[in-house]
């Protein structure tokens, strides 16, 4: 049921705007805002404010019968887009807190051995996050579950401000809708960590989701966005932006045009520094000094995706995709450079197509392009059907890490790998842009 859920979501919102609790922190890291007793949303139960409005269970049998059922919520989508109220971005503001300072219990959930944050577990909680906010921008008080599917089409992009998440000092993320398009939703969120007295910032996030119809299948329309004042405006114009950039970006892929001049030459520079003095032969090739083969610069994975890592609509939840595919990045970056490396951007993570409980998924890490002390990290994932032995790609994840020391260059050997290697150069490139 929904009943309670909008002045819920409303009262979460409406937190922001009161000045935080003249009380000291009974702990450094415990915000004055997240002590016991404040009704503030917490981070634990955006998941299950997720199932209230899907009208999904907890209960896996239950589960499928509700997603079942859903069908019938077709009816209630509109059938334009001009049927549907314009919605404000205050209307999608929400603050989500996770109390790592002022419940030690939840701690151990976000710890690592090295007595950091997983940023995983982080990754999951952005990417619920984004559905509730999208699930907010889309809030229909008339109907007690709405029909929309409301799921992850692209990580735009992760800035981190800062490369240190403590684990006992509380967290907050906010977030709201900063652009719209007919079925599609870009959400921005913020995540701060209160030390020294006050909120710092820890990273931005833009996410892009999609709506679809109750079973998932095609396009449904969303609310309009009415921006209020010049940095509601600004903010709007900035969402076109990107919107722009990635189609640009999609136009200019490898994967359909060829690499630009520069680009060959860069190419065939790296060919010839590979070449044999002694032999002078195409088929001989010498790996440059304080270098790596980009085929000696992999790792992968396999997951048996199990019904416990479900999302509301009986797919595998795309946190955990994410959570798993950094944390196979992050190994690959660490046994290069050969020290922990810190996070620098995520970006461009695209969801193909969706995974299926029970599929094995694949993971692929590869050290794509170095420079002075960054790590490029491209994972590719692919279910395999053991039945059939067909392979199908379902993400595509790019990470940037800094390492504590200047790393070896990766050096490509094959056509493919090249192009690897130049995906990978225009990642970082536009990281550092950014």
């Amino acid at each position: 049921m929904l009943s309670p859920r909008l002045p819920a979501l409303r009262a979460a919102a409406s937190l922001t705007c009161r000045s935080l609790c003249s009380a000291a922190a009974s702990r450094p890291g415990q915000a004055p805002d997240m002590a016991e007793g404040n009704p503030l949303l917490h981070v634990s139960n955006v998941r299950n404010r997720l199932r209230e409005i899907v009208g999904a269970s907890t209960n896996w049998s239950d589960h499928q019968q509700a997603m079942a059922e859903r069908v019938s919520l077709a009816s209630m989508l509109a059938r334009s887009q001009s049927q549907l109220p314009a919605k404000r971005m205050k209307d999608s503001f929400l603050e989500v807190h996770l109390p790592l300072g002022s419940e030690p219990a939840l701690r151990e959930k976000y710890l690592t051995y090295h007595n950091t944050v997983r940023f995983g577990r982080i990754l999951e909680d952005l990417d619920s996050l984004a559905v509730l906010i999208s699930y907010s921008h889309t809030y229909n008080p008339a109907l007690k579950r709405s029909p929309l599917s409301i799921v992850t089409a692209l990580v735009d992009k992760i800035d981190m401000r800062q490369h240190v998440i403590y684990p006992d000092c509380d967290i907050k993320f906010t977030g709201q809708v900063t652009w719209v398009g007919k079925s599609s939703i870009e959400a921005k969120m913020h995540m701060s960590q209160y030390r020294d007295g006050a909120y710092a910032p820890v990273l931005d996030a833009t996410f892009v989701m999609v709506a679809r119809d109750p079973g998932n299948k095609r396009a449904a329309f969303v609310n309009p966005l009415a921006p209020e004042g010049p940095e509601e405006e600004r903010l709007l114009q900035e969402g076109e932006a990107n919107k722009s950039r990635r189609v640009e970006l999609s136009t200019a892929s490898l994967l359909k045009v060829a690499p630009t001049n520069e680009e060959q030459k860069i190419i065939h520079d790296l060919f010839l520094n590979t070449l044999d003095a002694n032999t002078v032969s195409f088929r001989s090739r010498v790996l440059p000094p304080n270098s790596v083969w980009m085929e000696d610069a992999k790792l992968k994975g396999l997951e048996i995706c199990h019904p416990q890592q479900r999302n509301i609509f009986n797919r595998i939840f795309g946190g955990f995709l994410m959570r798993k595919a950094y944390e196979l990045g992050w190994a690959n970056a660490c046994s290069f450079g050969g020290c922990r490396p810190s996070l620098v951007a995520v970006d461009d993570i695209l969801f193909q197509k969706p995974v299926e409980i029970g599929s094995l998924l694949m993971l692929s890490s590869q050290v794509c392009y170095t420079q002075g002390k960054y790590i490029q990290v491209r994972v590719h994932s692919e279910v395999f059907d053991p039945l059939t032995r067909q392979h199908s790609t379902t993400n595509i994840f790019h990470y940037t890490f800094a390492s504590d020391r200047d790393v070896p260059s990766v050096i490509p050997q094959t056509y493919g790998e090249s192009m690897l290697y130049l995906d990978g150069k225009r990642h970082f490139n536009q990281t550092l842009e950014s």
